[in-house]
């Protein structure tokens, strides 16, 4: 058989536990989830999940990397395009309600949940998590609002700061009753582009250049 069907075949079965492996893990906990679930669910053999990942701890650090780094990743490319912004008010609400409908979602809250619920056993996966997502994301809008600030469209002498007020404006009280309450009572309590506007009035009001 060629190698590159192999190849095919094993990426698929890869996805197939790391899917199941997620379900399983913001289903039952981290605790509460065997391989053996996780094989069994993925339709696949207990020795394949292990081929693929030798433990469950590297599983779960897997499920973690990759969805961050699909949702973040993302949020981190949109906030780039800011720095050519013709109209940054618009652009800025545009990216706010992006931000807060992307932290809010359920799948993204339910993961949030298992890696505190897991920070005391597994401090690396609570700094893995933290450095994957809000870390990068406030560095990406540091850098972003450090060039607006060299074309003179913004006043940030501290591109981190202003990064942390623009994040915290749009998402700080949603997550946190997200976390709480999930995702559905947050989306059902606000009106997501009404608060991205307000929060980057504030913003601007404060960051504005001239």
């Amino acid at each position: 058989m060629p190698t590159t069907s192999l190849t095919g075949r094993s990426a698929v079965k890869r996805q197939s536990i790391l899917r199941a492996g997620q379900q399983l893990f913001l289903t039952h906990g981290y605790q509460g989830t065997s391989m053996d679930q996780v094989a069994a669910t993925a339709a696949v053999s207990k020795q394949t999940v292990y081929k693929h990942f030798g433990e469950k701890r590297e599983l779960l650090f897997a499920i973690v990397t990759d969805a961050l780094d699909s949702a973040a990743g993302a949020m981190r490319d949109r906030i780039a395009t800011l720095t050519d912004s013709a109209d940054l008010e618009a652009d800025l609400v545009a990216l706010a309600g992006e931000y807060l409908r992307t932290v809010i979602q359920e799948p993204v809250v339910q993961l949030r949940r298992l890696v505190i619920g897991e920070a005391n056993r597994l401090p690396e996966l609570a700094r893995l998590y933290y450095e994957h997502a809000p870390l990068r994301t406030l560095a990406s809008l540091a850098e972003a609002f450090a060039i607006l600030h060299e074309r003179g469209v913004l006043n940030v002498p501290q591109p981190s700061l202003a990064a942390e007020h623009f994040a915290f404006l749009i998402v700080g009280r949603p997550i946190d009753q997200a976390l709480f309450d999930g995702a559905p009572a947050v989306l059902a309590d606000v009106d997501v582009d009404a608060y991205a506007r307000a929060g980057v009035r504030v913003f601007l009001a404060a960051y504005r250049a001239g």
